[in-house]
């Protein structure tokens, strides 16, 4: 059986045991960090499948490092567990790339269930076969590589910018519909996580406003269509 390897930072010491123990019982093979800069050093020493990190910390908040994580570490998907239930932090840890956002206190079973879906959604991605590159009118966007390039330019993606620019290339000239997609991406739908995906899809739209040949336009209250003219797949 494959274990999943779980990076758990959490400054609290009881919380901390607590969700150690659940999840090790459970079958995952938990480190237990309390501070965002110990939890950086480790992700040095040893690879993961998922994060789970505090908001409130001594030293560097959970935002800081999920940013640090995704600088360094984009593949790597992580959630919030936290006692800050205001909208502008959920919107904020969507932002960032989170899988999900959970208020304390929080039923156990349920955070194992929300880890399964996530875990599950990443190995589906990861085995799925996809093209090496996508022809975008003046752009290439090399798929595996998470990069789109336009002449000498080359642009890195985020792991959540690409998944969703690939749905975007799927349905190239097609609507793409926006609750079907942000489940796709996050596994459920909601309104925090539909803000979230509306900020992908604008950074999309800077990224892609040198060929005015591809347009990312608004579908009224169905979704987003990605207009390319004379589009073609290599």
């Amino acid at each position: 059986m494959h274990v999943h390897k779980l990076l758990l930072v959490e400054d609290d010491a009881t919380l901390g045991l607590l969700l150690m123990d659940y999840l090790e019982a459970d079958h995952y093979q938990v480190t237990w960090k309390r501070d965002g800069l110990s939890a950086l050093d480790q992700l040095k020493k040893q690879a993961y499948n998922l994060c789970l990190l505090d908001v409130s910390m001594p030293g560097m908040d959970g935002f800081t490092l999920a940013r640090q994580i995704k600088h360094k570490h984009d593949y790597l998907p992580f959630l919030f567990i936290t006692a800050r239930g205001l909208k502008q932090d959920k919107l904020k840890a969507y932002e960032l790339g989170a899988e999900d956002y959970i208020i304390k206190p929080f039923d156990p079973d349920e955070l194992v269930c929300k880890l399964q879906v996530i875990l599950r959604r990443k190995t589906i991605h990861q085995s799925l076969k996809t093209p090496e590159s996508i022809q975008l009118g003046q752009y290439v966007y090399y798929v595996t590589r998470q990069e789109i390039t336009i002449g000498q330019k080359t642009i890195k993606l985020t792991e959540k910018e690409s998944q969703i620019l690939l749905l975007l290339c799927n349905h190239q000239n097609k609507v793409l519909r926006r609750e079907q997609a942000v489940a796709q991406v996050y596994g459920k739908s909601d309104y925090f996580l539909g803000r979230s995906f509306d900020v992908f899809i604008s950074r999309l739209r800077k990224i892609l406003k040198e060929d005015p040949d591809i347009q990312i336009e608004n579908v009224f209250k169905v979704g987003f269509m990605l207009k390319v003219k004379d589009p073609v797949t290599a």
